[in-house]
């Protein structure tokens, strides 16, 4: 089933590029690359995995722009790779999977993924190799999608049978691993892959990645303003994050 994600990921790239990149999202904007900047701070050889359009990557190089710092994307997406090639920013690009880096061990001090292993079906390979490839000590900037957002058939729910109406949000089999392909928008199909979060912090665990910090915060302004049936949105986190450091 990689093949098939990694299909619509080439077929839908610029659904990608021109709704969450170069300042398009609000979420992205306000929330996502400023937490990237402040944990990515002090980084000097910096993996991107599943880079995109490369802005993370280029996040990264701007930050130790007066330093010696190294940025590296990878992504198995041609039609993404082009464009962050094009963007440039500092980063090299290189086509490759999370589940098998085609680098030395240990030879980042950090590495991030930012929305992209709920896309992944190897999980734990992938992990793995986000392991080994990281220095002892290094750290793993981790952004998913919240896997409240993930679950079968969850969303918004206005009920009208009660007075006053309510909103609330229904989520489904939250504990079952299971993958789904979306209609994100009309006519462009995403597959993600819904797993609880102890799914994956059980994994990183066993590789050596343990939390050190954890977020769910709430979705921005900016986000909310544009999105009407997300009134009670506030309450309910879109992302979550992890930062990681390898510990063995």
């Amino acid at each position: 089933m990689a093949d098939t994600s990694n299909q619509l990921w080439e077929e839908h790239a610029d659904w990608w590029i021109e709704g969450f990149t170069d300042g398009a999202d609000p979420e992205y904007e306000e929330q996502i690359l400023p937490l990237a900047a402040h944990e990515l701070a002090g980084a000097r050889r910096v993996l991107d995995i599943g880079c995109g359009d490369g802005q993370v990557s280029r996040l990264a190089a701007a930050n130790g722009a007066e330093d010696d710092v190294t940025v590296i994307g990878i992504d198995p997406t041609w039609n993404c790779l082009t464009v962050a090639s094009e963007r440039g920013g500092g980063p090299a690009y290189g086509r490759a999977a999370a589940a098998a880096l085609p680098f030395a061990n240990e030879s980042f001090d950090t590495a991030v993924a930012c929305l992209v292993f709920e896309h992944i079906d190897d999980v734990d390979d992938a992990i793995a190799e986000v392991a080994r490839v990281l220095e002892l000590g290094g750290r793993f900037c981790f952004f998913l999608n919240h896997p409240i957002l993930q679950t079968p058939d969850a969303g918004w729910i206005n009920d009208h049978t009660v007075d006053p109406p309510e909103q609330y949000w229904r989520m489904g089999p939250y504990l079952v691993e299971s993958a789904t392909i979306e209609q994100v928008q009309k006519d462009v199909f995403i597959r993600f892959i819904h797993r609880p979060m102890s799914r994956y912090v059980n994994a990183l665990a066993e590789h050596g990645l343990v939390i050190e910090r954890m977020l769910e915060p709430s979705p921005p302004p900016g986000f909310l303003a544009i999105s009407e049936q997300y009134e009670s949105a506030a309450a309910f986190p879109r992302l979550l994050y992890l930062r990681l450091r390898k510990i063995r």
